[in-house]
């Protein structure tokens, strides 16, 4: 199994609009393309002296990497557009690919 895990920051002004885009909107964008069968919020708890905002993992669990990649050429892009668009200059993001063993 694969997981696409995307960790967001996300600035406090906005925050709660955040959360309430991402599971009633973006999440659910993401979902309805088929290639992922779960997925998870999680808050990270951890954070470093001088961080502000608010951190996010947002897990998406799929089979395969042939399934990850055909997400990603076929709509990753656009939902990352519509997720800037909304958003831009309020949060920074990075993905990791994890698999479990």
């Amino acid at each position: 199994m694969i997981i696409y895990n995307v960790t967001v920051n996300i600035e406090d002004d906005v925050h709660q609009d955040w959360i309430d885009w991402m599971k009633s909107k973006h999440i659910p964008d993401v979902m309805k393309t088929g290639f992922f069968l779960e997925n998870k919020v999680c808050k990270i708890l951890s954070t470093q002296e001088d961080e502000t905002g608010h951190s996010y993992a947002i897990q998406y669990m799929c089979n395969t990497m042939a399934d990850l990649d055909e997400y990603q050429a076929k709509h990753s892009q656009k939902l990352q557009e519509e997720h800037t668009a909304r958003y831009k200059g309020k949060f920074v993001a990075f993905r990791t690919l994890l698999e479990v063993v």
